[in-house]
């Protein structure tokens, strides 16, 4: 059955066509969730309120986006209200999150040159993927909170700018801001793991 007939019955009070609709969505929302949480019992918690809430506004999805990106905003609002609660919301400056020493700037030449070496994708060769995976995760965990929601969802969830920026509420510009400085920082910490690593192994 497509996707508007089935929200159309669930808004009906149809809760077997919300189940459906549900099970299509839930692993994607709580990759999500996981993502921007750092830990399983978060993510849990705000899939259930992601749906819970789902529930109680189906009436007033209105078709004008798909009903996954609808639950993409709820369980963004969800995720963002659990970290508010923690005072872990604040967007606060993305260098406060580098290693000592090493400040961000787009236009810095020795920056430039360092991450020319270690794009963020690169490190496979370095890592096994196991365990570049898991470095990945911990440091995107590490960052601002507001950051790391752009970067998952741009990078992670693979939506395009545009659709991040509707996701968050914020304009295009900000949000190309927002991901850029994420990803530069993740590769800055990224360039100094594989330094470090590199010279621990050299004689």
């Amino acid at each position: 059955m497509e996707e508007t007939e089935l929200v159309r019955r669930a808004q009906s009070g149809d809760f077997d066509a919300f189940t459906e609709l549900i099970n299509a969505h839930k692993a994607q929302i709580y990759g999500l969730a996981l993502k921007l949480s750092g830990n399983e019992q978060d993510a849990e918690d705000i899939v259930q309120d992601t749906f819970l809430r789902a529930i109680d506004k189906i009436d007033q999805f209105r078709l004008e986006s798909a009903f996954g990106t609808w639950l993409y905003r709820i369980a963004l609002n969800q995720a963002r209200a659990l970290f508010n609660k923690r005072r872990q919301g604040e967007l606060g400056p993305i260098e406060d999150y580098l290693p000592p020493g090493h400040e961000l700037s787009a236009g810095d030449p020795s920056l430039s040159a360092r991450l020319a070496l270690y794009d963020w994708k690169d490190p496979e060769k370095l890592f096994e993927a196991e365990e570049l995976r898991t470095t990945i995760d911990r440091l995107i965990a590490e960052l601002p909170y507001l950051y790391r929601e752009a970067f998952v969802l741009r990078y992670i969830e693979e939506l395009p700018v545009k659709e991040v920026a509707e996701s968050i509420g914020e304009s295009e510009a900000a949000t190309k801001s927002r991901i850029l400085r994420a990803r530069l920082a993740l590769r800055e910490q990224l360039a100094r793991i594989f330094e470090d690593r590199h010279e621990r192994k050299m004689p």
